[in-house]
């Protein structure tokens, strides 16, 4: 059995801290990522290897990322978010200094991999952030955490490119782990723990089918251009991938708590939004790739805007900078039209980067107007997607959920990489027995990116409208005031202290365990209805049957506490689950009710 319950210890957030210092940490992540992206060509002289090994230095990092992204979501869920954020930055922190100290190409695949694990502190930040602010901050904070990957790489791509000209090369990993120390050490002083708890176990075989999909599935994608698209090693990843996806899936649908609900995400609110993701991440890391080398090609080319390392990058920090500015941008549109309408005014704006980055691209200047566009378009379309996945699943399944679609945006980025990187490969000219990407094949490139947001477009209209989105930031904990406001008793529900013959049954207590009379519990199924409500006892006891197995959420409401809203799975059957109610908030006496 698996169920979401508070632990009445855990201190609530005041949200004072909370949202600069998790968005910190995604840009932490960013940085992490971005870190050798300036010395990329220069790593197969540096490790001593060739091009094609040297290469695995980035693809470890990718593939680690991907693979711990929905578990790290899931154990967070399972055992505390902000426990898993930490637990995150202090293997990358441990990676970083693995790589800090070595030049030898299989110990800085090792670390670059134990870095790769801090992908996770995105969903478990977003989940952080749902489960503790309230609901008129949260628009904006998820907003600025999701748009954190991008302000970082932003940010970290000309301040790497200073370190890598003036100082050891090895400086970048130092910082790196200097940063996610800092990281952890704000977050242990500022973010409190989530309350909430999925009880359960964790699905050992479901992580180790996914890893191993996954591993297989990106690995012909990031080394496709290499191998060739049609070798036999290739098509044979890909086949195994799709063997072993399959037999993962078949496997979820099996299990009572399995690692990915496979049936929440067949939902079209959160099926769409993940396909919509994929060509986000697609766009996305386009332009990482053709803006940086464009700038740094010599003018002799006849193309090439001759910018030293450290200036490309600085022509290319707008993208971030805009990212962020986008934030609060985001949150009034959202919360005007909803986050369905921000995320496709988002991929129209990235269409129109694109397009007009077609003609723009003879100066140094040009490029810096085409990452300020495509910073808005990605800033309000990154931003839109952690609502649209909340909106979507219950309270339980947040870190599971936003784990799966970051996971969608990286295999976005890898796609993207892939291809582009095959475009530019296969475009490019033999000078002085160097390969030099070209005008037709950067174009090429951002041609394919638009078609990507394009794409994308399709599957956001798909979504749902206006109406979810209204609920899109805290669906259960909204739902289950308006119910507990209505003072109705549905007739699934059972009298207060009696048993329920199937259900569930407890008490609403206090934090201090002192019993709550007449609370409103109200039993919301996992489509938002309401299917059962009742008062709570003198001796704060509940009782409420349910119509069938399956999840459900548990709302309790009384005057001078905060509601609380907890997820429950029912097994079936004529048993009642145990459930008891811990109101946060200061106790007011019985009378004044």
């Amino acid at each position: 059995m698996t169920r979401t319950t508070t632990d009445p210890r855990t201190r609530r957030p005041s949200g004072s801290g909370i949202v600069p210092v998790l968005a910190f940490a995604g840009i932490v992540v960013a940085v992490m990522q971005t870190l050798l992206v300036p010395v990329i060509k220069d790593l197969p002289e540096l490790l001593g290897t060739s091009p094609s090994n040297a290469t695995w230095v980035m693809t470890s990092t990718l593939l680690a990322g991907a693979v711990s992204t929905p578990i790290m979501g899931r154990l967070g869920d399972l055992f505390g978010k902000r426990r898993m954020l930490i637990a995150s930055l202090a293997v990358m922190v441990v990676g970083s200094l693995i790589a800090g100290f070595t030049s030898d190409l299989l110990v800085m695949i090792v670390g670059r991999a134990l870095q790769g694990f801090a992908m996770g502190a995105i969903p478990l930040g977003i989940g952080l952030m749902r489960d503790g602010l309230p609901r008129e901050k949260l628009g904006s904070a998820m907003a600025l955490m999701s748009s954190s990957i991008g302000v970082g790489g932003g940010l970290a791509l000309p301040v790497a490119a200073l370190v890598a000209q003036h100082a050891d090369w090895h400086a970048l990993f130092f910082g790196s782990a200097g940063l996610g120390t800092l990281s952890i050490l704000l977050t242990l002083a500022f973010v409190p723990e989530s309350p909430m708890r999925a009880v359960g176990t964790f699905d050992v075989w479901g992580a180790l089918g996914l890893s191993a999909g996954l591993v297989l599935f990106l690995l012909p994608i990031t080394k496709g251009s290499d191998w060739g698209w049609t070798s036999g090693t290739t098509l044979g990843l890909f086949g195994a991938a799709a063997v072993v996806l399959l037999l993962w899936g078949l496997m979820e649908l099996r299990v009572k708590a399995p690692l990915v609900d496979l049936r929440t995400t067949a939902r079209p609110a959160v099926l769409f939004t993940n396909l919509a993701s994929i060509m986000v991440g697609v766009a996305f890391y386009a332009v990482s790739l053709v803006l940086p080398q464009l700038l740094q090609l010599p003018t002799s080319t006849g193309y090439g805007l001759g910018q030293s390392m450290v200036v490309a990058g600085l022509c290319v920090a707008p993208l971030g900078l805009t990212m962020m500015f986008t934030a609060p941008v985001y949150a009034r549109i959202s919360a005007k039209y909803g986050p369905k309408v921000t995320l496709m005014i988002g991929m129209l704006i990235i269409a129109v980067g694109y397009g007009a980055g077609l003609g723009l691209m003879s100066a140094a200047w040009q490029t810096i107007v085409i990452a300020v566009v495509l910073g808005a378009g990605i800033g309000l379309a990154y931003s839109s997607l952690p609502a649209l996945i909340i909106g979507a699943v219950p309270a339980s399944e947040t870190g599971a959920a936003n784990g799966l679609n970051t996971l969608m945006r990286s295999i976005g980025t890898s796609v993207s990489s892939a291809v582009i990187g095959m475009v530019l490969a296969n475009t490019a000219d033999q000078v002085g027995g160097v390969a030099v990407p070209t005008m037709q094949g950067f174009r090429v490139s951002f041609l394919i990116a638009t078609g990507a947001v394009l794409l994308g477009l399709v599957f956001a209209a798909f979504l749902p409208g206006r109406r979810a989105a209204v609920n899109a930031e805290k669906p259960h904990l909204i739902a289950s005031s308006e119910d507990a406001e209505s003072g109705e008793v549905s007739p699934g529900s059972a009298p207060a202290g009696q048993a329920a013959q199937a259900g569930f049954r407890g008490r609403v207590l206090t934090a201090d365990g002192v019993p709550v009379a007449r609370a409103k519990v109200t039993l919301i199924d996992r489509r938002g209805r309401q299917a059962g409500a009742t008062l709570s006892g003198e001796d704060g006891g509940y009782a409420l049957s349910v119509p069938s197995e399956g999840a459900y959420v548990l709302a309790a409401k009384a005057l001078g506490h905060e509601p609380l809203a907890s997820s429950a799975t029912h097994p079936g059957g004529d048993r009642a689950v145990e459930l008891d109610l811990s109101l946060p908030g200061v106790s007011v006496p019985l009378g004044a009710s």
